[in-house]
């Protein structure tokens, strides 16, 4: 088994449904990730420990998913050197825009990379492109899924062509 590059932590296995998207990219990538359950309030010696370890665990970029207050990713950004990504997780009447404004909101020097709420798969993929910034072989995976990405989209564009609905490439060329 390899050496998980990526973490991916969160804090409740409520947070597990959206979270696994970042474990399933990155799966689809190539880069081997572990996936942890570490509250910042229930459980912050083990939170800090994860965190501190990293490095020498040889962990290169954290996602870190959380609802509500989500502090989650800035405790671990206090803990690490490495990247830390956030994901603020859906919940409560606020619908994950408390976790959006808690996650970015972080104090200079510690600062956290944020997605969308529930954007755990781009969380992944960003992960994938930090790592790749020193890979090549990682670099070239992500390349080739953004290149089958845009030919999903020719493909569902001449199928709209070839419904008669439209479609960028049944337009004529003089327009």
């Amino acid at each position: 088994m390899a050496i998980p590059l990526v973490g991916i932590v969160m804090g409740s296995d409520s947070d597990l449904p959206v979270m696994q998207e970042a474990a399933r990219i990155l799966e689809e990538l190539g880069i081997p990730s572990e996936v942890v359950i570490s509250s910042a309030h229930r459980a912050p010696d083990k939170t800090a420990d994860y965190a501190r370890s990293a490095v020498q665990r040889g962990l290169a970029v954290i996602i870190a998913g959380a609802g509500g207050a989500a502090h989650l990713p800035g405790v671990i950004a206090a803990y690490t050197p490495l990247p830390v990504i956030g994901v603020p997780i859906e919940s409560g009447a606020l619908k994950g825009v408390d976790a959006l404004y808690a996650i970015v909101q972080m104090p200079s020097g510690v600062p956290v990379a944020t997605v969308a709420v529930n954007g755990a798969k781009n969380a992944g993929i960003l992960a994938a492109q930090i790592i790749g910034s020193g890979n090549p072989a990682v670099r070239a995976a992500v390349a080739a899924y953004k290149d089958k990405l845009a030919r999903q989209v020719s493909e569902k564009d001449a199928l709209l062509a070839e419904l008669g609905i439209g479609g960028y490439l049944a337009r004529p060329k003089d327009r």
